[in-house]
Parts: structure tokens; sequence; C-alpha cells
């Protein structure tokens, strides 16, 4: 919801100059509102609707859908984003955005099923963030160089994985963690999680937007839609429990403006730490570039199934390696393309068998 509010801060000007007419579409939104509302989208009173998953529900129907943009599409199933597809009455375009590509989505677009635009410099001021590994027994002397830098007026986020303490599961909660650091750091921390509600998480952000408090301590619902320029440290912990993407989402939030900003990956020592996620760990060091990253994913993860609704995961292929082949995969698609209007021709196929010599080695 908070970055479909930034969407329309952002598309409402832009509307209002070419006359086209917007609504927004949460789940906050109940009763009459919600049924006033629907009825003018299936009307067609409505030119842009912008939402949450509340417009994959089954009563949310458009008078003539030809257009779908899902934005962080590693927050939504197959399912999802095919239901939504398929809202429109003839074939509806499909422009999906991300940070950081989830590995099915690489696999698409070497399948030729999807075409890729890729923007891969930083708006003008902009410094890569820079990255490092912490392990948890340094909390301290991160909580005392973190006091530091907010007294010299800088602003943080603090990511924990669950919202309260779970006898379960051992991993630090945002509300013990925000009682902590209020003792340490009184008047300048701020809450927010998924289970406030919606008035309480808009506070929560506006205090932080505003400077009323300093730091900001979170669960992955800052993950997206969070626009604080003036915020320059992001401290994630248990940082080895994420997944590449979400931790990439998360560093994200940092380093939106023209002062360097720092990510600090908290986690326990790493020999309590699986191969996997010492793996992403390492990655996130290594690069801030969403595309290597997700290809970093695709390896670790797998690409799941290509025509099933697994979006991880290794295929059932057993020769081909996906981004070992992924010169192998262009060929074929081209002189597949090329069928329509020439036909396959005899040496096309020597030339692919030719280089696809490794594969009958293996």
């Amino acid at each position: 919801e908070i970055l479909a509010r930034q969407h329309e801060a952002t598309i409402a000007p832009l509307a209002a100059q070419t006359g086209l007419r917007i609504a927004v579409l949460t789940g906050r939104d109940k009763g009459k509102p919600r049924e006033d509302m629907l009825g003018a989208i299936t009307r067609g009173e409505v030119d842009i609707v912008i939402g949450t998953h509340a417009v994959i529900e089954e009563d949310v129907a458009f008078k003539d859908l030809a257009l779908v943009v899902i934005d962080e599409q590693h927050r939504f199933g197959v399912h999802q984003r095919l239901a939504l597809a398929s809202k429109g009455r003839q074939p509806t375009d499909l422009l999906v955005m991300t940070a950081t590509p989830i590995p099915r989505t690489l696999t698409l677009a070497l399948y030729g099923d999807m075409d890729v635009s890729k923007l891969d410099g930083k708006p003008p001021g902009r410094k890569p963030v820079q990255t490092v590994l912490v392990q948890q027994e340094r909390i301290e002397e991160v909580i005392t160089r973190l006091k530091a830098a907010l007294a010299r007026g800088a602003r943080a986020y603090w990511v924990c994985p669950l919202v309260e303490e779970s006898e379960l599961v051992d991993l630090a909660n945002a509300e013990e963690r925000a009682a902590m650091l209020r003792e340490r750091l009184p008047g300048l921390v701020g809450l927010v999680h998924g289970r406030l509600k919606a008035q309480d998480k808009a506070k929560a952000m506006e205090a932080f937007q505003s400077g009323a408090t300093r730091l900001l301590v979170a669960t992955t619902v800052i993950e997206v839609g969070v626009d604080v320029p003036n915020a320059t440290i992001m401290i994630v912990q248990e940082a080895d429990r994420f997944g590449l993407a979400q931790l990439h989402q998360l560093r994200g939030r940092v380093g939106r403006g023209a002062e360097q900003s720092y990510c600090l990956l908290v986690s326990r020592a790493r020999e309590e730490l699986t191969e996997g996620a010492i793996e992403r760990l390492e990655a996130m060091v290594a690069t801030t570039d969403g595309f290597e990253l997700a290809e970093r994913d695709l390896e670790i993860r797998g690409e799941g199934q290509l025509l099933g609704a697994r979006q991880s995961g290794f295929s059932d292929l057993r020769f081909v390696r996906l981004r070992r082949d992924q010169n192998l995969l262009e060929r074929a698609r081209d002189v597949a393309r090329d069928l329509g209007s020439e036909g396959l021709l005899s040496d096309d196929v020597d030339r692919l068998l030719g280089e696809s010599e490794h594969l009958g080695e293996s």
C-alpha cells in the first residue's frame, strides 16, 4: 500500500495534465466506497487503476483492460500475474518491473518469451552503496557507531525478520529490537511493520521522512515503495535469513540521495551458516548490479518450472545449464523466429548441432 500511494503521488500530476482519470484500490477500501470504485472501473470511468494485490480479486472487472504494469514482480506469484493479465477482453500487454529479476524471469527472457529492457545507470549524483558483513557478536559496536551517526543528523533503517518474539523461531524481532534501541537512543526510534493499523503505519513513516525520528526499526514492509533520500544507513539483522532479491531491495532503500550510503548485513558466524547463505551474502558484498545478483540467484536457487508455477528450484533439463548455454539458446531462438518467414535450412541445423557438441559429450 505504501508503494501504491507513492505511485499515485507521482502519476496524479501527469494524469491531471492529460485529462486521465486515476483511482487507487487497496485492501483498506471497504463497503460502499469500494463498491462505488469497482462500479466506476467496470464502466470505464477510470483510465488508470493503481492498486495492490487487491486488484487481482475476482470482483474487480475492467471495461477494456489493455495494459498491465506489475511493479516489484518478485512479490507476485505466477497465477497472480496471469489472473491480472487475463482480466482484459483482448490479449493484454504486460510490462513487468523490478530491481532484481527472479530466476524465472531470466529464464523466460532466455527462452524468448519476454523482452528485456535494462536501465543500468544510476540517477545523476548517486553513489554505489557500500556493503559490509558484520558478525552478530559485534552488534554493540554497530549501535555505538550508529548513535554517533544519528547525532550528526543521519537517518537509518534497522530491519528484522519477525514482528514479535516467537518461541519456535529464534530470530531478531522488530518490537523487541525497537524497545532495546529506544532505551539506548531515546526519542530517535520509530517502528513500522505489517501488523500495524494503516494510520499508525503512515504516522511512523511520516515521522521518519520529516526527521522527527531518525532510526526506523522495521520488517520487510519497507522493502518496496519507501523513498527517503536522507536515509543513508541500512542495517539488516539476521541477513542470512533473507533471499538475494529481498536483500537487494532493502539495500535500495538507501543511496537515494547524494550522500554516501552504507548497508550492514548482520549475521551469525560463518561456520554457523549454510553454503547458500554464505553465497548470498558474498554476492551482496561483491556487486550492486540487480541483473548480476539475479544471475547468481539463478545459479543458487534454480530457474523453476518454465511451464509450471514453481518460480525456483532446478528444472528437469538434464544437460542444459541456462546461464552457461545462454548464447546457444539465443542462437536457437533466432533460428526459430526465422521459421515463419524463411523456413529452416539444413545449414542452420548443422551449425546449431556443431555449436552444441559439448552437450553430446555431457
